[in-house]
């Protein structure tokens, strides 16, 4: 079977956070992340980036409105509140404690998600230009 990082080698060995690089409550947890990531394990790209584009494309996945977050972790792709709890499950206690999110049912988490990520640019509001990593943080930015 065919893996991501075999269409995208950029992604070959790396735990990647695809984030919403305009929405304010994608940018909050990608700078969540950063501050807590104390191994700096993860790297991260927009979805608006070319990188970003194309996951979203190969993954057949809506463009232009980047609802479902992406997070690629040895190899494997989480997606929506799955993705949120195997970050936190990364990134040691007490965070650990939010990858409990991943034993709600289906169903709930899928409500659940899908409501906040319908409504993200209403409840935490959305930038007029997309997330431009500082010089220090380039490195950790893919695509």
């Amino acid at each position: 079977m065919e893996c991501l990082s075999d269409r995208f080698p950029v992604l070959r060995g790396r735990n990647v956070i695809v984030f919403d690089g305009v929405c304010v409550l994608c940018s909050a947890f990608f700078r969540f992340v950063l501050r807590h990531d104390r191994d700096r394990s993860f790297h991260f790209a927009t979805a608006q980036s070319d990188l970003g584009e194309a996951l979203y494309a190969d993954l057949g996945l809506k463009r232009g409105d980047y609802e479902t977050n992406l997070v690629l972790i040895d190899g494997r792709l989480y997606e929506e509140l799955d993705a949120f709890a195997e970050v936190m499950r990364r990134l040691g206690w007490p965070w650990r404690a939010g990858a409990a999110a991943r034993w709600l049912p289906g169903p709930v988490k899928r409500f659940l998600y899908r409501r906040i990520a319908r409504n993200r640019y209403a409840m935490f509001g959305r930038r007029e230009t997309c997330y431009v990593p500082t010089p220090e943080l380039r490195a950790r930015f893919l695509g």
